[in-house]
């Protein structure tokens, strides 16, 4: 009996670590739209700064 129920546990385990993740609500179209502004802004930044540090260097 002990073993039957350690091998119901394993089985347990094992199902439980090879589980499907749950699935993420899909995307609403305001929240589209901000994750899109967000990206476009961030790099729109990183470009902004790489563009000052060229002009930083070339006025050494």
């Amino acid at each position: 009996m002990i073993r039957k129920d350690a091998k119901a546990r394993h089985l347990r385990d094992a199902n439980n670590a090879f589980k499907t993740t749950a699935k993420a609500k899909p995307m609403t179209d305001f929240a589209r739209a901000e994750q899109s502004f967000q990206e476009n802004r961030e790099r729109l930044k990183a470009e902004r700064l790489a563009r000052e540090d060229r002009a930083k260097e070339s006025s050494k």
